[in-house]
């Protein structure tokens, strides 16, 4: 049985505008995806996949990679997934599901599905490291996306990403002074990533716009100040509202907050970045949002 570990991630900077090119501040996180594998020559050709959440059962799905058939599953869309991705694997692949082996492949998410922390780019990764094929192809063809989730689980690293002219990324010291300052709050929802891009995709954008999001990352990056980390955010979170048309995070959940508040990702769910002030916990709590971690409970730095 050999065992694969990819990290979850979050998006610090740039947000849908990744997908037109802007430069990526991405973070690992501490938990991640958890892949385990099996292989018999028993010649039968089939899968047996169990995918795990938090180390409870939530998907079984025995597969004939033969035909490509389901032959037995708990969750039907959830399988017909997988079986489409392990399809592109074999497409890509040199060696697996070619040799009609058996394999018993064992996932387990280390954290609740709807944090949004990248449960299916750290499958991706897993399963592209597992069989020796590029994540970031296996991603497009099976997913879509910018790929920045992809380079975090790759390098399990801070990186600085981006995907045009074509993909490029590298790993980065991100170890700000402030670190110890910053928060991070779950927003008590799962904010559907495939359809904020296509609201994104439907308005008219410029390579200008494209632009300033990569410089903010670079400001973001080499910042040393929270009071001037707090105010590069602040900008950031005001030019993605005015573009999207909507308001940000903090007008309409905190409007009386003291300090910055900045979605992180896909607008309107998942986590939210801020920073600490008398009284934080009590305020975010007083608000129902009770899922508060420091830099050091999260960040896989």
């Amino acid at each position: 049985m050999g065992e694969i570990f990819s990290p979850g991630k979050l998006m610090l900077t740039s947000e849908y505008f990744a997908i037109d090119g802007a430069l990526v501040l991405a973070v690992p996180t501490k938990l991640g995806q958890e892949f385990s594998f099996k292989e018999t020559n028993d010649g039968k050709s089939l899968i047996f996949w169990e995918a795990h959440h938090q180390n409870k059962l939530w998907l079984k799905a025995v597969i004939d990679y033969k035909n490509w058939q389901i032959l037995e599953t708990n969750i039907p869309t959830s399988a017909e997934f997988i079986l489409k991705t392990l399809k592109n694997v074999q497409l890509l692949s040199n060696t697996k599901f070619k040799n009609n082996f058996t394999y018993h492949l064992t996932t387990n998410l280390q954290f609740p599905a709807d944090y949004g922390l990248g449960s299916s780019s750290t499958l991706m990764n897993n399963l592209a490291e597992w069989a020796d094929v590029d994540p970031f192809y296996l991603n497009t063809i099976s997913l879509g996306g910018s790929g920045y989730d992809i380079a975090v689980a790759k390098e399990k690293s801070a990186v600085l990403y981006q995907n045009k002219p074509e993909i490029k990324y590298e790993k980065v010291n991100f170890n700000p002074s402030f670190k110890n300052e910053l928060i991070f709050i779950h927003l008590n929802q799962k904010q559907d990533s495939r359809e904020g891009i296509n609201f994104y995709r439907s308005k008219n954008k410029s390579q200008k716009l494209v632009d300033e999001f990569s410089d903010l990352t670079r400001k973001i990056l080499l910042c040393s100040e929270l009071e001037k980390f707090s105010d590069l955010l602040l900008i950031h979170e005001q030019k993605i509202a005015e573009f999207l048309e909507i308001p940000t995070v903090k007008d309409r959940f905190f409007a009386d907050c003291p300090v910055f508040v900045k979605s992180l990702g896909a607008w309107g769910g998942d986590f939210v970045m801020s920073s600490k002030f008398d009284g934080f916990k009590d305020y975010f709590w007083g608000k129902d949002f009770n899922t508060i971690f420091e830099w050091s409970d999260i960040i896989g730095l």
